[in-house]
């Protein structure tokens, strides 16, 4: 199953007879169906199954029990340290210090998840409980200082987000295609790329960088970012809906679980960023 979110990507199961899955390019050239070594995939011509069907197939009840447990882990880790790491000024560096070592944890995790060939639950539950610690910091840091309404309407938006996707995808409003999916993940990788120029400018040049991050110009990536992550979600979506279509193994119900975590992450935070900014804190 390939991941949509912003950084990571694993092979997949797709209906765009190959579009963005990750298959035998050759298949491709030839003009072949991309899903004629599949075993979990339906003859197109006939739409009956290729192979005998799995026992162990993923279902979307598989889906949505591992992304409450993930989901479920970053939430826990994140009030856990919300509560036992104070962000008062005496401590708020030490504080810090832990936040940005599990920052790095988790994405070192993530990064040994989005190279293994198959899920790992242990993995997977790793980085939401050492993601759950940065965001917990960051949260208590940004209640401490504007109050916690910013918090608040963090998380709110960020559901928001995710119901509102959920439904147009539903609907069909969204269409992921070949053409979509590059098109996101073309401007997903321009925006991190600013975004990790406007950090380096910001660390040996001191200021705010390039100015991404801050005034006006922050609001305004606030919100691409903010876009980005739907964009995401409906890629999410789809992988979903193809795993379950073309009966993938149980397994790759953690995968899924992982991407919709990540993504759902990068909306919180974009949107926690751009409410500091429209509360006048830089």
């Amino acid at each position: 199953m390939r991941s949509s979110n912003p950084v990571f990507s694993r092979r997949g199961f797709s209906r765009d007879n190959g579009a963005y899955a990750g298959f035998d390019a050759q298949h491709q050239q030839a003009g072949a169906n991309p899903y004629a070594t599949n075993p979990y995939a339906t003859d197109p011509a006939t739409g009956m199954p290729q192979a005998p069907a799995r026992v162990d197939a993923m279902t979307m009840d598989d889906v949505v029990s591992r992304t409450a447990m993930t989901l479920g882990t970053v939430i826990l880790t994140a009030t856990l340290a919300w509560i036992a790491l104070p962000v008062d000024p005496a401590n708020i560096g030490k504080s810090y210090g832990i936040a940005i070592g599990a920052a790095l944890v988790a994405m070192v995790l993530g990064l040994v998840q989005a190279f293994k060939r198959k899920a790992s639950p242990a993995i997977i539950l790793g980085y939401a409980a050492f993601e759950g610690v940065f965001l917990g910091v960051i949260s208590a840091a940004t209640s401490t200082y504007l109050g916690a309404g910013v918090v608040i309407q963090a998380v709110l938006g960020t559901m928001c987000v995710f119901a509102a996707v959920l439904f147009a995808y539903k609907m069909r409003w969204i269409r992921v295609t070949r053409r979509f999916y590059g098109f996101v993940l073309a401007a997903a990788m321009g925006f991190m790329l600013l975004m990790v120029a406007n950090l380096l400018f910001s660390v040996f040049a001191g200021g705010d960088g390039l100015g991404f991050r801050s005034g006006g110009l922050g609001i305004l990536f606030g919100i691409i970012g903010v876009i980005l992550g739907a964009a995401f979600l409906a890629l999410d979506f789809k992988q979903v809906e193809d795993g379950i279509t073309y009966g993938a193994p149980r397994e790759e119900a953690w995968l899924a679980a992982f991407g919709l975590t990540m993504t759902l992450v990068w909306i919180y935070l974009e949107l926690l960023r751009l409410f500091q900014l429209l509360s006048g804190d830089d």
